[in-house]
């Protein structure tokens, strides 16, 4: 009996992940056969499901109708430099709000908290208008902007740096290092699988921002891939499959990134998750 109704848990389980996986995987399948439609078929009641002749243009068509290349080097450098930042400038708050002892630490660490629970929607403004006064505006420096200090990094690194006994901060002061030694040569190397699952967080959030460089850039040249396909929404009518097809090229960097770094992702998550 124990055996049979484990049987049937398992068998629960699994079927609930399949079904879950499969409305996960939907939207993404619906895309790729989306792109080869026509017009036509993609607004068909009720609607097709494949395609009935696969029409690659609308792959050239979505490339002709946006700067691609512009948009690639838009939004790698803005991942790029959003990266840096977050993992420089939160590396340094993190460990020093988890391992150093000073005064108004805890007033600090719940101003960091309360810039996590507001909308960012609320800092568009504010945001925006410093971008105009520094006269940066459709430049890269502007996309980066908003990235320079994250609040969301220096709360991912501070659990990452809670994990680490403070003994070993110790013992390298014991060996003769000063607080920056021991920060760069003993506490950062050991939290290289957050720092690179900060990385992916951080190149996912500025790839999937869409509000922000829609607000700041308003070239065509200078926008990023997110913003620029919301240019091929018309106001009354839109081309679906160029649409789709336009996603799924722009959709490609990412998956490869995720690929290449799935392992670090997964146990960086993994440990601050424990902790």
């Amino acid at each position: 009996m124990k055996h049979s109704s484990q049987k049937t848990g398992r068998i629960i389980t699994y079927a609930a992940l399949i079904i879950g996986s499969i409305i996960m995987i939907f939207p993404f399948v619906w895309m790729i056969l989306t792109s080869s439609k026509t017009v036509s078929e993609s607004m068909q009641v009720p609607p097709s499901i494949l395609p009935a002749h696969l029409i690659l243009s609308n792959f050239a068509e979505a490339v002709k109708s946006l700067p691609f290349a512009n948009m690639y080097l838009n939004t790698a450098l803005m991942i790029l430099f959003r990266v840096i930042f977050a993992v420089v400038f939160s590396s340094m708050a993190g460990y020093a709000f988890a391992q150093l002892k000073f005064k108004g630490k805890n007033i600090l660490f719940s101003i960091v908290l309360m810039q996590m629970m507001l909308p960012s929607q609320i800092f568009i403004i504010p945001q925006y208008q410093m971008v105009a006064r520094l006269g940066i505006a459709n430049t890269i420096a502007a996309l980066v902007f908003p990235g320079i200090v994250s609040a969301f990094g220096t709360f991912f690194l501070r659990q990452a740096y809670m994990g680490i006994p403070k003994e070993v901060g110790e013992a390298a002061y014991l060996d003769g290092c000063n607080h920056w030694q021991t920060f760069t040569k003993v506490m950062f190397p050991l939290t290289s699988s957050s720092v690179a699952a900060l990385t992916v967080f951080t190149a996912v959030f500025a790839y999937a921002d869409l509000m922000w460089p829609l607000v700041v850039n308003s070239d065509l040249n200078m926008m990023t891939l997110s913003s620029g396909l919301a240019t091929l929404r018309g106001q009354f009518s839109t081309n679906f499959p160029v649409l789709m097809a336009g996603s799924l090229l722009a959709m490609l960097p990412m998956v490869v990134l995720y690929l290449i770094f799935q392992r670090q992702f997964i146990e960086g998550v993994a440990m601050t998750g424990g902790k």
